[in-house]
């Protein structure tokens, strides 16, 4: 009976902080001319690759969905250009994130912030949550690019509309995963603004998932790291993907949500 009335009496508090903090950092995302910035990147990045792939060549315009997801699960280095599909977000939001987060350090918000609202899960969480929905904007975004330069280069919109769907959500929830990771590195490197972009876009390009493919083979198992989950939603997924991507995302999550909160904890924030 105690341990009830124990929760009853935490779990609002938990969610008016989260729904108080929230609120600041949304505001702040609308706000920022730098979030719009990186949705009409998201959205001129398939059409630059789209026309640049297509255009002048003398050849026939491929599938339009190729710009979304590879047809197959790539880990190896085959043909570059089958990497250059919606993971590209994972690469330029993470800087968007570096700069939305790095900001909170530099114009002294953070301090302002842990002198009235002391609980640092709950900064971490926030960041999280409002940077998760800023990436899946940006996919949302580079779809509708990657449709208009499909149209504009009359490749083929021929697909399996289940897997199609299933690829879209996989890679819109694996932001989750990618958001609690540039959350954490940007807590870490809270003082080295450069290394926390610099790292950013190299995990972003997936070149250590890339290299372990190289040489441990095409697995399965490089499924439970981000990029790798990144990389199975593709056009020939179905439901378990989605699931696998979910799953990836909800664990990476509470990681790097533990790990931030970690060094929030026992460092100096500001």
């Amino acid at each position: 009976m105690e341990q009830t009335q124990q929760l009853t009496f935490t779990s609002p508090s938990l969610f008016k902080r989260l729904k108080g903090m929230l609120g600041v950092d949304f505001y702040r995302l609308f706000h920022t001319p730098m979030f719009y910035l990186f949705l009409v990147i998201a959205a001129i990045i398939p059409a630059l690759v789209s026309m640049g792939s297509f255009s002048g060549t003398g050849q026939e315009a491929g599938n339009a969905w190729n710009i979304i997801a590879a047809n197959t699960p790539l880990y190896v280095v085959n043909d570059i250009g089958e990497y250059a599909n919606m993971n590209m977000v994972f690469i330029f939001g993470g800087i968007m994130v570096s700069i939305f987060i790095g900001h909170d350090y530099r114009s002294g918000y953070v301090k302002q912030l842990f002198t009235t609202h002391p609980k640092k899960q709950d900064y971490m969480i926030s960041k999280t949550l409002s940077c998760t929905f800023a990436m899946a904007c940006m996919c949302i975004t580079y779809l509708i690019g990657g449709v208009a330069a499909g149209l504009f280069t009359g490749a083929s919109f021929e697909v399996n509309a289940g897997s199609l769907v299933c690829a879209i959500l996989g890679k819109m929830i694996m932001s989750l995963g990618w958001a609690s990771l540039y959350t954490f590195l940007n807590v870490l490197f809270r003082r080295y603004f450069g290394i926390s972009i610099a790292l950013s876009f190299v995990l972003g390009t997936g070149i250590i998932i890339i290299g372990a493919a190289a040489i441990f083979g095409n697995s399965p198992a490089l499924n439970i790291f981000l990029y790798g989950s990144s990389v199975y939603a593709c056009l020939s997924s179905n439901f378990t993907a989605v699931l696998v991507c979910l799953a990836c995302s909800l664990v990476w999550a509470v990681i790097y949500n533990v790990l931030g909160w970690l060094v929030l904890r026992r460092s100096d924030v500001y």
